[in-house]
């Protein structure tokens, strides 16, 4: 059975991986003709909802998803997770899919770099040997140089650290509170924080951009609950390792529809990034078994 439930959940995985894909292929088609935090924000509205009706369908209902022991970490993970989506649709535009996902993909080796002061976790040597070469990556894809320093290339960077934040905090939250508890938190916090940013910026959209923000929504939603079920019904630590699928995914959708070009200094840092990446998640499943 537990064969079974692993293999559902890679195949729950890979489909979030796709989900996820399109997600970021309609973010940054409406991004470039709209401003990202109107976008975000009616992303959001749509991923509010969805929490909600979640919580209110799980044991306990809404009063149990509300109550957390930790209402500050909670309100920062949901500030860090709405920023983090409005950089990445920025550097959608500015950076294009392939080259944003290329250096976001390094997001796990900085939750190794920072299970140590966040968590207190002992990261051994060969955990900071892999978090040493999937840099060296990252600064293959950004070529060393004039581009290093620019904001835009520094975009998913920002990203990425943002995002192993709020995985850190995630797993800090955890010990008191449901999984749950923190995606009802997620959803609604983001919602909260963006709605006056996007509300400020709010453009006219044509008739056409609605039913692609409409698909905009879907996807979020879909995909959040496929991550939910992989998760549910099989170990994080068997399945995790497919999300890097989400990169070729966008690649390959970012040079059918964009015409982006994958340059071999990208593909080389990708493939170091993705190595060191799976690297740490292996140490982690060997020590959490030891």
């Amino acid at each position: 059975m537990a064969e079974q439930n692993t293999r559902l959940g890679v195949i729950l995985m890979v489909a979030a991986t796709i989900v996820f894909s399109v997600q970021d292929v309609l973010s940054r088609h409406l991004a470039e003709a709209y401003d990202v935090t109107m976008v975000v924000m009616i992303r959001y509205w749509a991923f509010a909802v969805f929490v909600t009706v979640l919580a209110a369908r799980a044991p306990g209902g809404l009063r149990a998803a509300v109550h957390t022991r930790f209402p500050l970490l909670q309100v920062l993970r949901g500030l860090l997770l709405v920023a983090e989506v409005c950089v990445m649709v920025v550097a959608f535009v500015k950076l294009g899919l392939i080259e944003t996902h290329a250096v976001f993909t390094s997001y796990p080796l900085l939750v190794a770099a920072l299970s140590g002061p966040v968590l207190g976790e002992k990261v051994g040597w060969r955990r900071w040997a892999a978090v040493g070469i999937g840099f060296v990556g990252v600064l293959i894809i950004l070529q060393p140089g004039v581009g290093v320093f620019s904001p835009w290339a520094l975009l998913p960077l920002s990203a990425a650290l943002m995002f192993a934040l709020y995985g850190l905090l995630t797993r800090y939250v955890a010990r008191a509170d449901a999984a749950s508890v923190s995606f009802f938190w997620t959803g609604v916090v983001g919602a909260v924080a963006i709605t006056p940013l996007g509300l400020w910026h709010w453009q006219v959209m044509s008739g056409a951009d609605w039913v692609w923000m409409a698909a905009l929504c879907c996807t979020a939603m879909v995909g959040h609950w496929l991550l939910i079920k992989s998760l549910d019904v099989a170990e994080a630590s068997a399945v995790q390792p497919f999300a890097y699928l989400q990169l070729v995914w966008s690649s390959v959708l970012a040079i059918v529809l964009f015409n982006e070009v994958l340059r071999q200094n990208v593909a080389l840092g990708a493939v170091l990034v993705v190595a060191a990446g799976l690297f740490t998640l292996w140490r982690q499943r060997v020590r959490a078994r030891g």
